[in-house]
């Protein structure tokens, strides 16, 4: 079944990433024009529903939509959904955009200095703070509706691709304001450090700077809608744990996605100032979060034992990690990669059961190593898919000249005899 499909470099290029694409830079596993080809590929029929369980900033869920095919995007990053469902806002909605903004701004007016406990107020001096969370305040006043409300928190797949745009636009003038935090990895900003200056800014240049970006983004649906505004579908967005949520049996006809890689990238931290952003929408602790995804650089709290359904593959790979004679093997990243495979594992066993008969999963994975041992993460999940039903049937190979672990400056060089390689893995329901 996999054999005709369309499949070429999962890699994203930046060059790529004109008019409404631009305003989405988060890091993805994968390109548009990548999951696009894919899924035209599949000729699913026209009731396919097509599920990506890690869909960070929404690559697949767009893609599908623009291509006419329902879709379902988990995420348990909150950031991530506002994203998401930002992406799929219909070229239709542009004209509103403007006179929204105008509207939204005049009513946002500085009241008193926000809480020292206001997230915001890491990277901003308390009125810059405030000047900002009054433009948040009034999204949320006007956009996110009652319906989207909850006693434990708001209900991220009831807000709105316009409440959503807008909250997008905040996180662009937020992250430009904050530029002086840019870290040597460059998905994330970091910390101020201690005594060092925060940025501010005034009510006005904020103002400015929202409705500049607010232009943007219409300016970039419009050119949609002029080279023809495509008969979108229906796409379900929302946050949501693959370890654990419950997906109807059978349900699902294809999957196309790019679990978070095992080489230690905290995708929370990729999203603080947008999580500061979203504060007064979200109930729960960072730090839960940040331990609840998959990939989590915290140890988890409970103990963990490696499970026969892994495959031998993460067996020999968690056996040689606990045995490494460098500092922390046999405590910290011994737990924290067996967090890994034990979420990995429960995951895959819910996308097996969602999947239908003789349906395909597409994962798009890049190896990477501990030191000097190579963590085939490839291998890995072909291994763990095919113990839970789901064989595979095609490999494509990419080697890639960069990873993210040659970011750390402090790395310790060790011996590795090969690049590291993102796989196109095409398995398929027994």
């Amino acid at each position: 079944m996999s054999s005709h499909l369309a499949i070429s470099s999962p890699k994203r290029d930046s060059r790529t990433q004109r008019d409404w694409e631009s305003f989405f830079p988060y890091y993805a596993g994968y390109s548009e024009s990548f999951a696009s080809a894919i899924l035209a590929s599949a000729k699913l029929n026209p009731a396919a529903i097509v599920l990506d369980p890690w869909n960070g900033s929404g690559t697949t869920t767009f893609a599908a939509s623009q291509l006419g095919i329902k879709s379902c995007g988990l995420d348990l990053n909150p950031a991530m959904v506002i994203v998401a469902r930002s992406r799929l806002l219909s070229p239709s909605e542009a004209d509103s955009l403007i006179p929204l903004a105008r509207k939204l701004l005049s009513g946002a007016k500085f009241e008193r200095e926000v809480s020292e406990s206001d997230p915001l107020t890491i990277w901003f001096g308390p009125r810059t703070a405030a000047h900002i969370r009054a433009v948040e305040r009034q999204i949320r006043a006007h956009l996110v509706g009652e319906h989207s409300l909850r006693s434990d928190g708001v209900r991220l797949d009831k807000i709105s691709g316009i409440a959503s745009t807008f909250y997008v636009a905040l996180f662009s003038v937020c992250r430009a304001l904050a530029s002086r935090y840019l870290s040597s990895n460059p998905t994330w900003l970091r910390y101020p450090k201690s005594g060092e200056r925060k940025a501010k800014s005034s009510m006005a240049y904020i103002h400015k700077s929202m409705l500049e970006s607010i232009s943007a983004m219409s300016s970039a649906l419009l050119m949609n809608r002029r080279h023809g505004d495509p008969s979108r579908a229906p796409s379900n967005t929302m946050a949501a744990d693959s370890t654990s949520y419950r997906f109807k049996a059978n349900s699902i006809d294809f999957i196309l996605t790019s679990p978070p890689y095992c080489t230690r990238i905290d995708y929370t931290a990729a999203t603080r100032i947008e999580l500061a952003v979203l504060d007064p929408l979200l109930k729960g602790e960072p730090e839960e979060l940040r331990r609840s995804m998959l990939g989590s650089t915290l140890a988890p709290k409970h103990r963990i034992e490696v499970a026969s359904d892994w495959g031998e593959g993460a067996t020999a790979f968690l056996a040689a990690l606990r045995s490494h004679p460098s500092k922390a093997s046999q405590g910290y990243y011994y737990r924290t990669h067996i967090d890994y495979f034990d979420k990995l594992g429960r995951s895959l066993s819910n996308l097996s059961m969602a999947l239908k008969r003789e349906s395909s999963a597409i994962f798009v994975v890049q190896d990477s190593y501990y030191k000097d041992l190579h963590n085939d993460l490839p291998r890995i999940i072909s291994e763990m898919c095919a113990i839970r039903g789901m064989p595979l049937k095609r490999r494509v190979d990419f080697p890639l000249k960069r990873s993210m672990f040659r970011i750390n400056p402090h790395r310790q060089s060790y011996e590795r005899p090969a690049a590291p390689v993102e796989a196109v893995l095409c398995f398929e329901r027994s």
